[in-house]
């Protein structure tokens, strides 16, 4: 996230919410903490976040992906905190499947004990395995929970690459179950280079916007991808997958938090003639969860706040934005040498 004004926070002075949980002051605080700093916002503006998904309660357990026989119909259930529920449904199946968001209806919900109630357009209720509605034309629809694992997850590291799985490779803290904390950058710099990382988000239900899971892999410490809890979200180009107010995602392929998801890049570096000068910007291209975000994507410049350009190669960065995300199997395979 760079120094925004306060709507690039995922707030407003009239919250999207009922509950409306931040006063203007604290939303003052929150614009004044993002446009004089370029670290992460202080503890005290941050959402309360649980790391460990067998503490994460039943909200978690109602949050997720449902879908009928054959993957049609399908939904996604984003927890919102203090029992409010958000669904979205997909008559198309779940992305890429599924139609693009226009095509969507949302319908809120509210928890009752164990389940969570929906009522609108669409009429039911679910209870984390189960998730029965009825449309406005009458019609029943019964949905089950659905698990969708990235198929890169545990992607092996190739000869020659650079695995970040130590002090010696990377400038930056483990936690003690090994995972590689945020605010990790690499040893080495690199230019053209194939990058596989996991990660996973923490469960911030009452976070908004850019204060729900935000960290991003920074390209050469240059260009981000971001990395943000988006799911059940409308694409946009401060969402997972996007080059950080660039490029928005082809698709929202953002699974829940608390779940490992993977990222797949393939980065070619900017070109510079002899003298200098730049001819050619950086390209990349991304599958977020196994799914195309990015199709060999011109990269026009720095984004966020990332290093300027220059013919020297540049480090993989793991951006901390306080949000405790936490990465695992990341590597970075060299693609050769070259001109810049």
């Amino acid at each position: 996230m760079d120094r925004s004004a306060l709507s690039d926070t995922g707030f407003s002075m009239s919250s999207r919410n009922p509950r409306d949980r931040f006063q203007p002051m604290a939303q003052l605080l929150v614009a004044l903490a993002m446009l004089t700093s370029c670290t992460a916002p202080p503890a005290f503006l941050l959402p309360t976040a649980i790391v460990d998904p067998t503490q994460a309660g039943i909200e978690a357990q109602l949050q997720g992906e449902y879908a009928g026989s054959g993957g049609v119909p399908a939904a996604q259930i984003v927890a919102l905190g203090e029992g409010q529920f958000r669904l979205r449904w997909w008559p198309g199946g779940l992305p890429p499947a599924g139609p693009s968001h226009p095509q969507t209806r949302s319908v809120d919900g509210h928890r009752s004990a164990d389940t969570v109630a929906f009522s609108g357009s669409l009429t039911g209720a679910a209870d984390g395995v189960t998730l029965n509605l009825t449309d406005d034309d009458g019609r029943p629809w019964k949905l089950t929970r659905q698990e969708r694992p990235s198929p890169t997850l545990g992607l092996p590291a190739p000869t020659n690459a650079v695995v970040l799985d130590s002090t010696v490779t990377t400038d930056g803290a483990f936690d003690a179950d090994g995972h590689l904390q945020r605010g990790a950058r690499t040893r080495e710099a690199f230019g053209d280079a194939r990058i596989h990382l996991e990660y996973r988000l923490p469960f911030e239900p009452e976070g908004e916007g850019q204060f729900r899971g935000n960290s991003g892999v920074y390209l050469q410490s240059r260009y981000e991808l971001q990395v943000l809890d988006s799911f059940g979200r409308p694409i946009g180009d401060r969402e997972a997958g996007a080059l950080y107010k660039q490029a928005a995602p082809l698709v929202n392929a953002a699974l829940p938090p608390l779940v490992w998801q993977t990222y797949d890049i393939d980065f070619r570096a900017a070109r510079f003639d002899a003298a200098g000068k730049k001819i050619a910007n950086a390209r990349v291209t991304v599958r977020h969860n196994g799914i195309l975000v990015q199709d060999d994507t011109e990269i026009t410049g720095p984004t966020g706040q990332g290093d300027a350009e220059s013919p020297a190669k540049g480090r993989l960065l793991l951006q901390d934005h306080g949000n405790p995300v936490v990465y695992r199997n990341v590597w970075i395979h060299p693609l050769g040498d070259h001109s810049n």
